[in-house]
């Protein structure tokens, strides 16, 4: 697709649009960035917004998909984690140069160029997106707190409607401080994992041999319904929308000198936190791996099923205590990230302004009720079912997402002289070429 092609009809309308309202406008350059700081001061100014990025793609649906993936095929779907990474990191940086470029998050993007009826379909297909990612971090925390206190499931999900009164008290301490506690559970998720893989000794020779793609991952249907499952959870759609908003919390000069500065450090921010991302998503399939699929045990795919074989197959007492609180943390950090790009997603495409509270109960509530439904249904073995399918929901939207973020990033129309350049756009393109395909075999797998 040529640079300036739009992937939707554009408006028909000649008339002129009123500027948008800025994005997340009660922390819209909240920010500050020291004009003196240089090296990593400067870079200090900027960290933050790439690791709230980064929770999503580590969130409870990724533990579901990657404790599956490791018992049941070992080490070779690392690659596919790998690959998952990779192509986040180019399309994250793509949302952060229209962040800062343009002034307008991705949602507001579409909402200026595009007719309304194709805005309409893609804010419908974004707030599936966000609600099969709010259910995944809603059953993630319920378990979290089963296997923790012992909460029932359907209890559990029922509490964590809570987690918005959580959000709203973060942000009136302002936007770094929710950046601060984001920052904290991530390093609380990445040492449990460190620990943990410290007692399971995975084989390095097969971790390696993990990160080389396999054909048989696109040729075995099941292993590629799992595939399609991990990409889902790690570039998901709704993680564009957040960080060409938040990327906009900074107060950069707004100059073309400043907003190259500023364009530079969101993607070297995002960049090494979607590395710790990659970590962390990488060391839960390397558990599956080395505790279960080792041992025999290729059947693991629920949460709960992997913290209870945990510590007898490690032998140490604390191996699942140290694996729930892990997922407890990462439910919470999801919950934030989540509702802020719901909440960005609706002003953005809608320009419809409810007050923060409201919109997250609405979320939450969306997400509540199909958990409760599935788990009373289904039993606790409903809801790491019904995990993996929300990621897979995710990556089936995500072209949606994709497709007009490149269109936009690689215009000269749009972006002026902060256009994606030929290459970096042609690779984009590579990547939702990738993306498309993949979802068009699942679904011909599917339907056959």
């Amino acid at each position: 697709m040529p640079p300036d092609a739009a992937p939707f009809p554009p408006s028909a309308s000649p008339a002129p649009r009123a500027a948008p309202r800025p994005s997340l406008a009660e922390s819209h350059r909240s920010v500050a960035v020291p004009a003196s700081a240089k090296g990593w001061r400067r870079f200090a100014a900027f960290a933050g917004p790439g690791y709230l990025v980064a929770v999503g793609y580590m969130d409870p649906g990724n533990w579901a998909t990657d404790i599956a993936g490791g018992s049941a095929f070992g080490y070779a779907l690392l690659s596919v984690i790998l690959l998952s990474n990779l192509m986040a990191m180019v399309l994250q940086a793509l949302a952060a140069r229209l962040g800062v470029a343009t002034g307008l998050d991705l949602a507001q993007a579409c909402r200026a160029h595009y007719a309304r009826p194709v805005n309409l379909m893609l804010w419908a297909l974004c707030e599936v997106a966000i609600i099969a990612c709010d259910l995944a971090e809603v059953l993630g925390t319920a378990i979290a707190l089963k296997l923790l206190f012992g909460l029932p499931l359907t209890w559990g999900v029922v509490l964590t409607a809570l987690d918005v009164f959580l959000i709203l008290a973060l942000q009136r301490y302002g936007f770094r401080r929710l950046e601060a506690f984001i920052a904290s559970l991530l390093a609380i998720i990445a040492g449990c994992f460190l620990w943990e893989l410290i007692l399971a000794r995975p084989d390095l020779s097969g971790v390696l041999a993990g990160l080389v793609p396999r054909p048989e991952i696109v040729t075995e249907p099941a292993r590629l319904y799992l595939a399609i499952g991990i990409l889902g959870a790690t570039v998901m759609p709704h993680n564009l929308y957040l960080h060409s908003s938040i990327v906009q919390t900074r107060a950069f000069a707004d100059t073309v000198e400043g907003k190259r500065d500023a364009i530079h450090w969101a993607t070297v921010d995002g960049t090494v936190a979607l590395g710790l991302a990659f970590f962390i998503n990488a060391a839960i399939l390397i558990l599956a791996a080395a505790a279960f699929h080792t041992s025999g045990r290729t059947d693991v795919a629920e949460i709960e099923q992997a913290y209870q074989l945990l510590s007898p197959t490690l032998g140490a007492a604390t191996a699942s205590a140290v694996f729930a609180v892990a997922l407890l943390a990462s439910g919470q950090n999801s919950t934030v990230t989540g509702t802020l790009a719901g909440q960005i997603v609706m002003e953005g495409f809608l320009d419809l302004r409810l007050p923060v509270w409201v919109r997250r109960l609405v979320t939450r509530g969306l997400a509540i009720v199909p958990a409760v439904l599935v788990v009373g249904a289904a039993g606790d073995a409903g809801a790491t079912r019904l995990l993996i399918l929300s990621q897979v929901i995710l990556s089936l939207q995500l072209p949606f997402a994709v497709v007009p973020l490149i269109a936009f990033t690689a215009s000269g129309r749009v972006m002026g002289r902060f256009a994606a350049p030929r290459w970096l756009a042609a690779l984009a393109w590579g990547i939702a070429a990738v993306i498309i395909g993949l979802n068009s075999v699942l679904l011909w797998g599917m339907l056959g």
